[in-house]
């Protein structure tokens, strides 16, 4: 029996015979059979993917808006009770545990309070449909898309803060400050679109780790994405559905770098004129 599975499932064959026709069926669109669920692997990563999207894109949108924001409040008040309460905050978050941050947050506002839903993506049963679903999907992606976003703001707020004092010590901004231009404008044009340059090269790298980073927020929510998928095939050993996640969150992270590449060109003139 062991060498009749062996035989079906190609295992009998040399590792680089195993590793082209592998690489041939992956060109062909075929990432193989879960021997768990006996489905189509890329079936199955097609039908969680959307809901890791939405919960990555979530997290990466609150990240950066809440990150650049504390950071330039943090720069505008260097020094000041502001800046030391947003500092202590960033290397909070930084420090702590994504795992620990998402069973506090359950406790406090699922528990304690009753204000949020705890684990899964929707009401099981309820069949809402149009706006009711959109509403009932947003309350349970609110704990899920914060446990994980925390992380990546504190990060996002370190690094805006640092690059907006080292841009504003430059003699750009000394000479539109001497030209009268007022403090706002020299902090939205000069200061924060420069500093912000480092900021995305950041983020775009990070983007494809919050795919990563979602298996353990996702495993903690019971939130049906391919994080989810991949801590099940793990335990169970489904090494054909590992295989296929990792395939394609590789290519999602080749996207989201070129996506900064094109960002890039939007920010800084420069990069489009050369």
């Amino acid at each position: 029996m062991l060498a009749q599975l062996r035989a079906q499932f190609g295992l009998d064959k040399p590792l680089t015979t195993q590793l082209a026709i592998y690489v041939g069926h992956v060109l062909q669109g075929d990432l193989g059979t879960s021997f768990r669920q006996g489905r189509p692997v890329l079936g199955l990563i097609l039908e969680r993917l959307p809901a890791t999207l939405l919960l990555t894109g979530t997290a990466f949108v609150f990240a950066i808006a809440a990150g650049i924001t504390l950071g330039a409040l943090a720069a505008q008040r260097v020094g000041r009770v502001a800046d030391s309460l947003i500092t202590i905050l960033a290397l909070g978050f930084y420090a702590t545990p994504l795992f620990w941050v998402g069973l506090m947050l359950v406790l406090v506002f699922s528990v304690w309070l009753n204000w949020l839903p705890s684990f899964g993506m929707q009401t099981v049963g309820a069949d809402l449909h149009g706006w009711a679903a959109v509403v009932d999907i947003a309350q349970y992606l609110v704990l899920p898309a914060l446990t994980l976003g925390l992380f990546y703001m504190a990060v996002y707020a370190r690094l805006t803060r640092a690059s907006m004092l080292e841009v504003a010590s430059q003699d750009f901004v000394r000479t539109a400050r001497a030209k009268g231009v007022p403090e706002g404008r020299i902090l939205r044009r000069h200061i924060l679109r420069n500093a912000l340059l480092p900021v995305i090269t950041f983020a775009g790298i990070q983007a494809g780790q919050l795919i990563g980073g979602s298996i353990l927020v996702e495993t903690v929510f019971a939130w049906p994405g391919i994080g989810r998928l991949a801590f099940d095939a793990l335990l169970a050993r489904d090494y054909q559905v590992l295989l296929g996640v990792f395939l394609v969150t590789s290519i999602l992270v080749v996207l989201f770098n070129l996506l900064t590449d094109l960002l890039y060109a939007v920010i800084d003139p420069r990069v489009q004129a050369a």
